[in-house]
Parts: structure tokens; sequence; C-alpha cells
């Protein structure tokens, strides 16, 4: 047995404590249009620091940010990880989890990754439906909850293109007519595409976003491993954002290279496509930042060969400089190992002045930072269509003193009252942030 495997198998039967290296920048030093990038520290053992998720204790919640006040807008959901507002303002959420994925368990990495993500909050089953919410009388709770969609298979993003609910499940993107209204679809649904997925299938959650016109759909596929060590013949049509044509299903990869996106939104002022971006682990606590970006058409954005442009990624066997050498930088970075997964632009909002322009990212949390990153809602400030200027905190307080996870954010979206939602899937709550009284 390799000495890696073992140190790994001590580490999981010691309790999962933090062990490996620690950072040594700041989570600010990995944020912004220029991280710093510092060389990577790739150690026998990975860093693993899991925050153990708890839940909230009564009455306990997050902490708002100044001119703002927070509560949850709906309490006792199953995983709730990604929201979606119809056009009468019924919110809704798909409760949802990682689906039967045998072969991304096997070997000691696969059981001890396993290990982890339960400790973390993520070893519950499936759900496997989109729940509907409704806040009739405007109060800022909702006092109606339906069960929208059942059965399905690891459910993620949804969006709606006139009578159209797209839904973006873990192996294919489904089409179910809508009735404006309705709390309740018992019609079969139409499969548009199969979207990669099977027994290895290693970042699981698809999203989807429409264009403007309606006329393509937008998907997220994440890649089937870290840094392609499952072979690069697993990662086929992964890593990557496409673009299916909605009248006919036709698909083609639209940007390439971007290791797990999550979050889709078209950016008010340019009208360009962003994501959001979790980026790749295990060469230490301050590499790599996470990131939003622009998609650029048929842009590629270095994964697995590189990371932040060009730079190598010498664990990847075999290289491709070719691919390298056209690697796009993404614009922003939101620091390392936060697993910024929501992303919705301040269209709409009507809280306080500062968040009038920018982007709300939601970041869950990861397990190999020391001390940990994410656990919160930032807000990243835009002026002419472009990131400036250092991050706002929105919400925090999701880690007590202990460092235990009393919540993780995933994602989030704003109201027809203009307030931001966000999906907490450790919580198994929405939270509601509103202007102050």
């Amino acid at each position: 047995m390799r000495k890696a495997q073992l140190a790994l198998i001590i580490a999981v039967a010691g309790g999962l404590a933090a062990c490996g290296e620690t950072s040594r920048l700041q989570v600010s030093d990995g944020t912004g249009p220029s991280p710093k990038l510092p060389e990577p520290n790739k150690t026998l053992i990975p860093t693993v620091n899991i925050a153990p998720a708890v839940g909230w204790p009564d009455g306990a919640k997050p902490t708002a940010a100044a001119g703002t006040q927070v509560a949850a807008f709906a309490e006792g959901l199953d995983h709730p990880r990604w929201l979606y507002v119809l056009p009468n303002g019924d919110v809704l959420v798909a409760e949802t989890n990682a689906p039967p994925k045998p072969d991304d368990s096997k070997g000691i990495r696969g059981w001890v990754m396993k290990k982890v993500m339960g400790k973390a909050g993520a070893g519950v089953p499936s759900p496997n439906r989109i729940t509907l919410l409704r806040d009739a009388d405007h109060d800022g709770v909702a006092e109606t909850r339906t069960v929208f969609l059942q059965n399905l298979n690891s459910p993620f993003g949804m969006t709606l293109v006139g009578n159209d609910l797209y839904v973006a499940d873990t192996d294919r993107l489904l089409r179910f007519n809508y009735e404006p209204g309705a709390t309740e679809i018992k019609t079969q649904p139409i499969k548009v595409v199969d979207l990669p997925g099977g027994t290895l299938n290693h970042h699981w959650t698809k999203n989807v976003i429409a264009s403007k016109d309606g006329n393509k759909l937008y998907v997220t596929v994440g890649s089937n491993s870290n840094v392609g060590e499952n072979g690069l013949d697993q990662e086929e049509g992964r890593a990557a954002i496409w673009e299916v044509d909605r009248a006919t299903g036709n698909h083609r990869i639209f940007a390439s290279g971007i290791r797990n996106p999550n979050g889709l939104a078209w950016e008010p002022t340019s009208g360009a496509l962003w994501t959001a971006v979790n980026e790749r682990d295990e060469i230490g606590s301050d590499l790599v930042p996470d990131y939003i970006t622009s998609v650029k058409d048929g842009g590629f954005y270095g994964w697995p060969f590189s990371y932040y442009g060009q730079h190598v990624d010498v664990r990847v066997k075999p290289q491709n400089p070719d691919l390298v050498a056209k690697a796009i930088a993404p614009d922003y970075a939101v620091g390392p190992h936060t697993a910024s997964l929501g992303l919705t632009f301040a269209e709409g909002n009507r809280l306080p002045a500062q968040f009038k322009e920018g982007a709300f990212i939601g970041q869950h949390g990861s397990w190999n930072r020391k001390p940990h990153s994410g656990y919160k809602v930032i807000f990243v400030p835009f002026s002419g269509g472009k990131p400036t200027g250092q991050p706002v905190d929105v919400l925090t307080g999701f880690l007590d003193k202990d460092e235990n996870a009393l919540g993780r954010p995933v994602g989030v979206v704003i109201d027809q009252q203009g307030s931001l939602l966000v999906a907490d899937d450790v919580g198994n709550k929405i939270w509601r942030v509103s202007a102050s009284n």
C-alpha cells in the first residue's frame, strides 16, 4: 500500500481531524482580478479540514450585512440546494443530493472522500424532488409548500421558457409543460438531451439557463475527477458548458476546461454569460482560487492541464502544451477552496445601495483548506459589466466557535420583492435577506 493511501486511512480513522499543511496567505490574497498564486504545496497527506455539519440551534440564524436583515423564508426542507423564481413569484427549490455513483467510491481515495463528504453533510440520500414555495401575502415567509416534481434523478438547475420548464437532472435535461400558477406537475417529461452521468459521476450537479431569446439553453457539466486522475477518456463532454438547441436538442461545447461550473447568469450591462467555478484540490491551502468569469464562445479555461491561465499542473499526464497556450485566465478570483456555487446578479434587488450593481455568490465551503474558507454569501461589486474592488460579506456566521457547520450556503436568487434568497443544504432552510426596516 502506498504511503499516501495509508496516511489517508489513518486520517479518516482518527476522526477526520484537520491534517496536512496550513495556509500561508489570507483568503483575500486569493481574491480579485489578480490573485496571488504561490508555488504548489503537494504534501504526503492532503489537507483534510472538515467542518462537521450540525445544523442550526433553535432560534439561531446567520449574521446579515449592515443595512440588511435575515430571516427564514422556509424551514424543514431536505437538503435544499438550488433555487428558481417563477414569473408569479413562486419559488422552486431543488431538494437533492448526489446520485449513486459506485465507481466514484472505489479505491482508498474514493473511500476516504465518501467519509469526508458524509461528515460535511453531503452523505444523505437524494430526495429527488422539486418543491414549490409560495408567499402569497408577501410577508417574507412561505406559507404554502407543495411537491412540484418528484421521482427525479438528482435534479439541480431549472429554467422556464414560455410554458416549457427545463430541469437538469444529473444525467439528462428534461422538459415539462408548466401551467402558470400550478402547484404541481404530474405529466411525464420529454427528454431534451442526455448529459454525462453514469456510475463514475464525480461532479454530478448540472445547471441550466436559457438565452435571452429563449432559443438556446446553456448547461454546466463538471469534471469526472479532481485533475484527470480517472483518465482523460472519462472526461468526454465534461468540465464544460454546453449549448443546447432548445428545439432539436442538438448540442455543442460552448466553453471547456472549466473544472466544475455551477452558477450561471447573464450580466445585465454587457449581456455576457458568467459562471461560478470550483477549481482543483490537493496542492495546498492557498491553491487554487475558485472564480467567477465571463464565458467566451469557444474559450478554453485550462482544466486539467493548467490553472488560472497558463500555470501548468504537473500532476496531469500526459500534458497538452498546445491547449495550455490557449488557456484563458478567469476574470475574478473568489478565494481558494471556498466552493463557490451560487451566482446571481443584483438586477432587481432592493437591498442597500452598495448592492446595486454586482454579483451575489453562495460559498459552500470546502474541506481542503486550513483554516476554513467559504461558508458565507458574498457580493462582488461590478462597474461597466466588470468586477471591481473587494467582495462584501452579505451573510456570515455559518460556522460556530468550534468550527462546526451550522449551515452551508448554495444557490442564491433575487425574489419578486427584491430580496435575496439563499439555499442552505445543511441547515435545511431557505434564508431571505432584505433591507432593514
